[in-house]
Formats: C-alpha cells, structure tokens, sequence
C-alpha cells in the first residue's frame, strides 16, 4: 500500500482498532441525530416566531375579541393551523367566556378578580405546554456539545495506546511505522468536535431566540388580562 492510501481517511477508519470504530460509528449516529433536531428545531422555531407576529398583528389591529377567538379555534381545528401565541389567547379566552357563561345562568355577580385569575392560570398553563414544545430536544443538542470532544478523545487516547503497543513488536521504531495509527486515532477527535461544534452553535442560538419568544408570550398574557379585566367592568 502507498502512503497516501495508507493515510486516506476511508483506509484509516477501515483500519482502526475495533474500540475506535465504535467510538467513530457511535460519534457518527449522534451527529447525524443531532443535525436532524437542528434544522427541525430551526423550521420549528421561525414557524413560532412568523405565526407570533401575525397574530400579534391582528390582534392589536383593534378587532373584536370574539371574532379573533372564533378564528384560533377553527385554525387550532386545522393540523397545524395556529401559532403558540394564537393557543394562548384561545386558553385565556375560553375561560374567560365559559366564567362569564356560568356566573350568567346561575345569576351570580361576577368577581373580576377571579375571572381574571382563572384565565390566567388558563394561559400560563398554555403557555407552559407551547415552552415545553419549544424547549424539547435542546437538552440533546447540550449533551451532545458538551460530552462528544470526550468520547472522541477517548477513542484517540485508545487509538494512540494501541498504536504504540503495536510498536512492541516492531525493532526499529519510525514515524511512518507509527503514523497511520496516530491518525486514525486522531480522526475520532475530529469526529467528536464535528459533532460537538454544530450542537453547542445550535443550542446557544435556538436558546436565545426561545428566550425572545418566551418574553413576547408573557408580555401578551399581562397585556391581554389587563384588557379582560377592563371587559369585566
């Protein structure tokens, strides 16, 4: 075998050590993982952000409550068809009507405090779920920045010790005798940090922008119980 074919990267995987391939195809499944949750992530979160303006559009363009709680309803009836923010207002909405709905046929004077409450906590609950939806899958994305340079330097580290004891058998020791299995150890390095590397760029971004996201749906719901409590009066 010539040199370059010996330091060709499909020969050193095919030639590494068994602990080191695992190490390689075990780097590999993560990242490929990893890459389907990042750009599934990325789809799902501009989605969340584009539906988010939409709807705070229209609802602060001064249209009827009603008229815009009719129509979260018919889009939540559609796959797909309402944004978290739209869930949100229909959650607090819809307590607030049935409240109002049920203090009418018993004939019991209304206590805005406790309409108020009760969609709120319809809300927060709401919003708890559209965050949970959000948030899912970042804590792989971490994982995987956080703990694949360490697997790929483990299979380093086991690559190097098996190349050098491979050296115990040989009687004069040179770089070319010892250089193939150096590389093909130190490509389970660079494995670990193509995983890592994209994960960790990932995470830090996809964060930040559900943090912008999370701050737009708590402003909306004190905004929102503001107007619902000047409704009540």
């Amino acid at each position: 075998m010539t040199v370059t074919q010996d330091l060709s990267f499909l020969s050193l995987v095919a030639n590494a050590s068994l602990v080191v391939q695992l190490v390689m195809a075990l780097l590999a499944a993560v990242s490929l993982m990893s890459w389907t949750y990042i750009f599934r992530k990325l789809f799902a979160i501009r989605n969340a952000g584009t539906q988010t303006e939409e709807f705070e559009r229209a609802f602060w363009s001064g249209g009827n409550l009603n008229s815009l709680y009719e129509d979260a309803t018919s889009n939540r009836k559609r796959s797909g068809g309402s944004g978290a923010l739209e869930r949100i207002f229909e959650s607090g909405m819809s307590e607030f009507i049935k409240v109002k709905a049920s203090a009418a046929s018993t004939k019991t004077p209304l206590d805005a405090n406790t309409i108020i409450d009760g969609a709120r906590r319809a809300m927060r609950a709401a919003y708890q779920r559209e965050m949970d939806a959000l948030e899912s899958h970042l804590a792989f994305l971490a994982s995987v920045g956080s703990v694949s340079p360490y697997v790929g330097l483990f299979g380093t580290v086991w690559g190097i010790m098996h190349a050098f004891r491979g050296l115990a058998n040989v009687q004069q020791a040179t770089l070319a005798s010892v250089a193939p299995g150096i590389a093909e150890a130190l490509i389970a390095t660079a494995i670990g940090l193509f995983a890592a590397i994209p994960a960790v760029v990932a995470y830090n971004r996809y964060s930040h922008d559900i943090d912008r996201l999370s701050i737009r749906f708590e402003s909306f719901i004190e905004e929102f119980s503001n107007i619902l409590q000047r409704q009540v009066r």
